[in-house]
């Protein structure tokens, strides 16, 4: 437990709790304008790309949940500068990467230091903030802060890679860095007692860790190894009996990572599913549409991160309240339904965009259509998610869906790359021009992120119970 503190010192700590998990949203974003950049200058294939995002990704996801049992058992201000560090340094051996191993290699590192970053900043706030009307209000800073990252990012990124070059998107996480385990020494409450004595399963994070990279790995190299030979069948095999072994040990440990009797309850396990299909969806688009900006149209860094622009702006302006008040006014069901094929329509928009297109007519609506369907369904699938647990668990229920996020979206990532460059390669052999080719297989994958959209708003529509109305109310974002 926290020590008690005054108003303007939790203030105070509030502010550098946001700092520092900006400087983790930043890096899911920030990346996206430089991949062009970084694939010339590191040699990098158009399937091994991925891996700059899913390295970070999947260690991210894969140590979300552990983070905060570390939290529990050492305590959340220590994990939360250990987090700090791993992540700072990280973020220099990234800048200073020359390789594509140490650059992927950094990112992973820079995963765990987000998840472990990440899972105890919320821990801290809600300890800080006890009273429900505070912690309203602070959630809601919290929330704004998460959102006007993402735009940050976009931004910064496209303007450290156009004026010096892309080992900037990481270098620059290094005085925010230092700031903030400067910052977090004074003004950061330490705990008052021993920290809560709890079991790491390990197990269970390595084993659904593994599992997935390894899943992964077999997508993005199915169309270069075949999709049918012995290397691709072998590794999926090998991702299902990894994925097999975390269930198992799950069942049976007494502090399992993922309780797995939470999925009984239908609105907890529909937002699960509806999660991993939307961030398939979501983080393709982010992928290859900065992809098709630059390749295709031509687009600097910097005018791609203004691109995206306007869909993040409009997604931090409904997490300053717009989200909470129509959930307030119709539910749960109903906007989250409406977001997902808001985003199904923004994904085939682009999906019809041509070689020479112009950014009004073919880039600009797809971009706010995604912008208001991300906006409108963020806060309903997070409440869904948590509808129908005990507030004793809200934690672990939060918790899991963000995983479901971070894991959809790295396995969306690796199977929509793939379908692009199958179709690449088919519309070359054929004899269709380079950009003609690469668009053609941008195509694809939009088309596919647009079906991935739809099936979740159809999930949502037919399997949603009403689920309980009280989080809304505690938890809905503060207005100023």
């Amino acid at each position: 437990m926290i020590k008690n503190i005054d108003g303007q010192k939790r203030w105070l700590a509030l502010i550098i709790l946001c700092l520092g998990d900006l400087m983790i949203v930043l890096d899911t974003t920030i990346v996206n304008v430089a991949l062009p950049s970084i694939r010339a200058d590191l040699g990098f294939s158009e399937t091994s790309l991925v891996w700059v995002v899913n390295a970070y990704m999947l260690t991210f996801g894969g140590f979300l949940l552990l983070g905060g049992r570390l939290g529990d058992l050492f305590g959340h201000r220590r994990l939360f500068l250990l987090g700090i560090v791993l992540f700072t340094f990280a973020s220099l051996a990234c800048g200073l990467a020359n390789s594509q191993g140490l650059l992927i290699g950094a990112r992973a590192v820079q995963g765990l230091g987000g998840a472990v970053v990440s899972a105890v900043a919320l821990s801290l706030i809600m300890n800080l903030f006890t009273e429900p009307g505070e912690r309203a209000k602070a959630m809601g800073v919290f929330g704004f802060v998460m959102a006007g990252g993402g735009s940050i990012g976009v931004l910064l990124g496209g303007v450290l890679t156009n004026a010096l070059d892309w080992h900037w998107i990481f270098l620059v996480n290094l005085p925010i860095g230092v700031a903030v385990f400067a910052l977090c020494l004074v003004f950061l409450p330490a705990a008052s007692g021993p920290a809560v004595a709890a079991r790491l399963d390990i197990a269970g994070a390595v084993t659904v860790t593994a599992s997935l990279m390894v899943a992964v790995y077999a997508i993005v190299n199915g169309n270069e190894a075949g999709w049918m030979s012995l290397p691709t069948i072998g590794l999926l095999a090998t991702a299902a009996a990894l994925f097999a072994l975390f269930l198992a040990t799950e069942a049976r440990v007494s502090s399992p990572l993922v309780p797995l009797g939470i999925f009984r309850l239908r609105n907890v396990a529909t937002a699960n599913v509806v999660g991993v299909l939307w961030s398939a969806a979501m983080f393709a688009w982010f992928f290859i549409s900065a992809l098709y900006l630059q390749l295709v149209l031509g687009y600097s860094p910097l005018q791609v991160g203004l691109a995206f622009l306007p869909a993040n702006l409009i997604m931090g302006a409904f997490s300053l309240g717009l989200s909470a008040t129509i959930v307030m006014r119709f539910g749960t069901r109903l906007p989250l339904v409406a977001g997902m094929l808001l985003v199904a329509a923004g994904l085939v928009f682009f999906a019809l965009a041509p070689v020479d297109g112009k950014f009004a007519v073919d880039v600009l609506p797809g971009v706010i259509l995604l912008g208001l369907g991300a906006g409108i369904a963020f806060n309903p699938v997070l409440l869904v998610a948590m509808s129908d647990v005990a507030p004793s668990e809200s934690g672990l229920a939060s918790g899991v869906v963000n995983t479901a996020f971070m894991m959809g979206g790295a396995l969306g990532l690796a199977v929509l790359a793939s379908l692009a460059a199958a179709r690449t390669n088919d519309l070359v052999v054929s004899g269709a021009g380079s950009l003609v080719a690469l668009n053609g297989g941008y195509h694809v994958a939009f088309v596919v992120g647009a079906v991935f959209a739809a099936a979740a708003a159809l999930l949502s529509a037919v399997l949603l119970g009403p689920g309980q109305q009280a989080p809304v109310q505690e938890g809905a974002p503060a207005k100023f």
